[in-house]
């Protein structure tokens, strides 16, 4: 008897912490993992949360049938990281960070810097010899598995498991790579190739350790000697390819190689993608997926330049505050995130972004009117009042599909996965802000700053992620499969 009353306490006592707030002293005792250890303590917030999600995860009432995705496709290698360092006899040591990698050193020092921050990142091999030679001992190392490779690639997988959906695929797609896509995928003639292009994903573990450095977290560290798609060179034949195939959305993603091929080029090439992507047909939406980038003149010019004429961005905390810093945006300042971003800050931030290069303000000839941020605890969706629709849908379809394809199941499996996201939360960093509660009943959370939509729903985390390579490029097609686009419009 006192057993059962003493878990009735304690779950009075959650339902009132989440609804007016829990001195810190108790929220040890009342975390989600707490309530894990007694069976009569069910359903835990995970459940609850799923549950949740599965009810409000309804498809929009107008669908895509037909997206153009483009550009960077390749085969990754995907490996232990620490495990092809050791197999180059490089030993363990301090890390560094480099914007091109030139030697196995300078892949070691990188790899070791993000590893021990726990924190994505990729970056451009020069030495075209020696990439070789590591791609050499990488596909020869036990374990070591080919997938599916290249934002766009794998966003058209994702969307080619809706069979509803018919997707056209460009980027430079060579014999391993064509066999590996799905049957649903069309790729047309210009974008084959005799090679492919390989890149080398190298994972580790949450608590794995490589001499003094221990990884906080699960995620993966890329590199590449990649011209093909650092030239982005099969732009124009997407753009050629759009008119036969009449997209109803078209998704954009590879910008991010060309940084690695020189101020000179990316300069250059920059314009052309911009002549080539207003060539576009202005009714159809473009959403422009973003990755991790050094160069802060690089991502200024993507701002101004792309930014403006798509309609839709994808991106994660890291590219969210270098964008940030990049263009002198809100919390700036910051040298990066401490643990979980602030979602009041990653807020202002948000709204930074579709006030200065979109359409917040209605006399604005931008095109830019949402943006999906992710991150591992939570996402959110900020959208311009009037051209999104069904977007608490997909914020948290978004969600439910990192849950579940980091885990590696089909459907979310609660016993797998802990929430992360926090419980209560700010609008804002600056007044005014309004202090904001995740309901588990309710886990999408909404508000708005002027003219802009927020749209917050936390991740179950995966305890022990599968794989780690890709989620970004699922969250941001679930999300788009389940988003509504309503033709730009006067307010």
């Amino acid at each position: 008897m006192w057993r059962k009353a003493s878990v009735a306490a304690l779950l009075a006592l959650v339902v009132g912490c989440l609804y007016h707030g829990c001195p810190e002293q108790l929220l040890q005792y009342i975390s989600p993992d707490g309530l894990q250890s007694s069976p009569q303590s069910e359903p835990r917030l995970e459940r609850v949360i799923s549950d949740a999600w599965d009810s409000l995860i309804t498809l929009p009432a107008r669908q895509w049938s037909r997206v153009a995705v483009g550009v960077n496709a390749c085969v990754d290698v995907v490996m232990s990281g620490v495990g092809l360092l050791q197999a180059l006899a490089l030993e363990p040591g301090g890390g560094l960070d480099h914007e091109v990698l030139h030697s196995k050193e300078d892949l070691r020092e990188a790899f070791v810097h993000y590893m021990e921050r726990g924190a994505a990142a990729e970056r451009f091999f020069s030495d075209k010899e020696v990439f070789r030679r590591i791609a050499r001992a990488a596909a020869e190392y036990p374990g070591a598995k080919l997938y599916v490779g290249g934002n766009a690639a794998l966003i058209g997988q994702k969307l080619a498991t809706y069979p509803e959906l018919m997707v056209l695929l460009c980027g430079p797609v060579g014999p391993k790579l064509h066999e590996m896509l799905d049957e649903q995928i069309v790729v047309p003639p210009g974008s084959l190739q005799e090679t492919d292009e390989y890149h080398l994903i190298l994972e580790y573990k949450a608590g794995e350790q490589w001499g003094s450095t221990r990884a906080p977290q699960a995620n993966r560290f890329i590199f590449s000697h990649d011209v093909s798609n650092g030239e982005m060179s099969s732009l124009e034949t997407f753009v050629a390819s759009l008119e036969e195939f009449q997209p109803d959305l078209v998704v954009l993603s590879g910008l991010h190689m060309m940084e690695g091929q020189g101020r000179q080029l990316w300069e250059e090439r920059l314009k052309e993608a911009v002549a080539a992507i207003s060539d576009i047909r202005k009714d159809i939406p473009i959403h422009l997926e973003l990755a991790s980038m050094t160069d802060k003149d690089y991502m200024n010019s993507i701002m101004q330049e792309v930014m403006p004429i798509v309609s839709s961005v994808g991106l994660n905390e890291q590219e969210l505050l270098f964008l940030s810093q990049a263009g002198g945006g809100p919390h700036a300042h910051l040298a990066g995130w401490e643990g979980v971003p602030a979602v009041g800050q990653v807020s202002d931030i948000l709204l930074w972004i579709l006030e200065r290069h979109g359409r917040s303000d209605p006399s604005s000839e931008a095109e830019l009117t949402r943006v999906h941020f992710h991150t591992l605890a939570y996402h959110v969706l900020a959208t311009v009042d009037g051209y999104w629709a069904n977007q608490e849908a997909a914020v948290a379809a978004g969600a439910r599909v990192a849950s579940s394809q980091a885990c590696g199941t089909r459907v979310v499996d609660v016993a797998k996965t802990e929430l992360k996201a926090p419980l209560h939360f700010h609008s804002s960093d600056s007044e005014p802000r309004v202090a904001l509660t995740l309901e588990p009943t309710a886990p999408v959370t909404a508000w708005r700053r002027g003219n802009v939509t927020f749209h917050m729903t936390p991740v179950l985390v995966c305890k022990r992620p599968l794989r780690t390579v890709g989620l970004g490029d699922a969250i941001s097609a679930e999300g788009l499969v389940y988003s509504e686009f309503k033709s730009q419009q006067n307010f």
